[in-house]
């Protein structure tokens, strides 16, 4: 290999690029049945090297102890101790945990690229002589690149689903392990405390629907979105099955930015799927709960439900 007319720079990214290349074809191959499910967006970001709009990531006020990790693979990357709020718009940290980066400048030497070392999934870029930290060091990372695991979850939490009638959709939910309640009742509308004949007649606006309290160190809420999409239909319109009517119809209403981000990664999945989902991603409201005989309505009854069902979609 001959360098004769080459500065030395151009003769560092060179070299650089063939150890690049080298070691993306000798080093190990990751099987693909252990890479984690990509929407399109996130392919996107981690396959196509994209980037998300700043300040859009559920990530990016993360402020619990815990590890990041890789979406794909699942790698750990960071650790929350060195993360930090640089105003950029995008999750930032100082330092790395120890190889699990990989660097890669471009060409021209301006920015480095960092992707994770185990499958090569794209996170973003990292900067250097900023002065926002001691480390003067940034790792500019895209939050839909990585998962967090807190160290301490926040045991009890709550999510609030509406997919037809609450009947159906409260006897599937409380059969998963780690639900501690379901409380049918209404929410989303207009009118104060209302009752079903306002629900059912006044157009009020309201949803039947039905707020789950369970134990996120047994169940997260990925696992109960994904049942809520599989026990009705969220490609229906005003209505679910049978029950015809705006009291009817499916959403979920999110309580922060990150069962917002959950449910619309789920949707993205879906539509990759070919589905035409109707689920409307709502803000969480004033939830009311529904008169004691709408409460665990099937299990008292013996009955199964007439209008809700589990079909596999994920």
């Amino acid at each position: 290999m001959k360098f004769q007319n080459t500065n030395k720079a151009e003769i560092f990214f060179k070299v650089l690029t063939i150890l690049i290349l080298f070691t993306s074809i000798k080093g190990e191959t990751i099987p693909t049945d252990k890479l984690s499910t990509l929407s399109k967006e996130e392919k996107r970001v981690i396959i196509e090297k994209g980037t998300e709009a700043p300040f859009s990531g559920v990530l990016l006020e993360e402020k619990r102890e815990g590890t990041f990790t890789c979406r794909q693979c699942g790698v750990a990357l960071y650790y929350s101790t060195d993360k930090f709020d640089s105003g950029c718009g995008w999750p930032s940290f100082d330092d790395e945990i120890k190889g699990a980066i990989l660097h890669i400048p471009d060409a021209d030497g301006r920015r480095t690229e960092i992707i994770c070392a185990n499958c090569k999934a794209h996170l973003g870029i990292v900067f250097f002589g900023e002065k926002f930290t001691v480390k003067d060091t940034r790792h500019c990372v895209n939050s839909i690149s990585m998962d967090f695991i807190p160290e301490k979850p926040e045991l009890e939490k709550k999510a609030v689903f509406a997919g037809g009638c609450f009947w159906g959709v409260e006897y599937f939910m409380q059969k998963i392990k780690g639900v501690k309640s379901v409380v049918s009742g209404y929410t989303g509308g207009r009118t104060e405390d209302p009752s079903y004949q306002d629900v059912s007649y006044n157009n009020t606006g309201h949803y039947e629907a039905v707020e789950i309290s369970y134990d996120s160190s047994i169940v997260d809420f990925e696992t109960l979105a994904k049942t809520f999409f599989e026990i009705h239909d969220p490609t229906q319109n005003n209505g679910q099955g049978p029950d015809i009517g705006k009291q009817y119809r499916s959403a979920i209403f999110y309580r922060d930015k990150e069962q917002k981000a959950i449910s619309k990664k789920l949707i993205a999945r879906l539509t990759d799927k070919g589905y035409k989902v109707a689920t409307k991603l709502l803000p969480s409201t004033k939830f009311y709960k529904a008169e004691e005989y709408h409460q665990d309505y099937y299990f008292r009854k013996g009955r199964q439900p007439y209008c809700h069902g589990y079909v596999k979609r994920f």
